[in-house]
């Protein structure tokens, strides 16, 4: 018996969820085939972009942007401030926050893995028209609104 076609699920019945999870996966394994190389992971690389989107970040919103623990992102930020990709300052209001920031070697780094990753980019669209693409990033920034907050289920009743 097959199931019946629902909005989360597209030809051949595979899950919506399933196609996103297997496009990451995919996504992921070629970036770090061409970061490796560069002497960057994954990991510092979407750092050093979220820092480069906004300087002066602390661990903490770090880990929080980077969706991984605290202690990962403290682990990461300490080996990327010692291979001097960042420097950390002290907050002016709180001494007790230290704020990242790219150094030039960071932003040099950064630049070259941007380039390796438009490749990776460019090979995942390519199938894409142009319209196609910009609809398809539209489509993913929709659907990451509508998870951004967690979703309460309703209180389970009791009878």
């Amino acid at each position: 018996m097959t199931e019946p076609a629902t909005r989360t699920t597209v030809a051949g019945g595979q899950r919506l969820t399933y196609l996103v999870k297997r496009l990451e996966m995919a996504e992921r394994s070629r970036m770090e085939e061409v970061l490796g190389p560069l002497g960057m992971t994954l990991q510092q690389y979407t750092a050093l972009s979220l820092l480069e989107r906004r300087g002066g970040l602390s661990s903490a919103q770090l880990a929080r942007r980077h969706y991984v623990t605290p202690q990962a992102m403290h682990l990461l930020v300490t080996a990327m401030e010692r291979d001097g990709l960042i420097e950390r300052r002290v907050d002016g209001e709180n001494r007790r926050i230290l704020r990242a920031w790219l150094t030039e070697r960071g932003e040099e780094a950064l630049f070259a893995c941007h380039r390796a990753v438009d490749d990776v980019e460019g090979r995942m669209i390519a199938a894409l028209g142009d319209d196609e693409a910009t609809s398809f990033a539209r489509a993913l920034e929709r659907c990451l609104d509508a998870l951004a907050e967690p979703r309460i289920p309703p209180a389970a009743t009791t009878s």
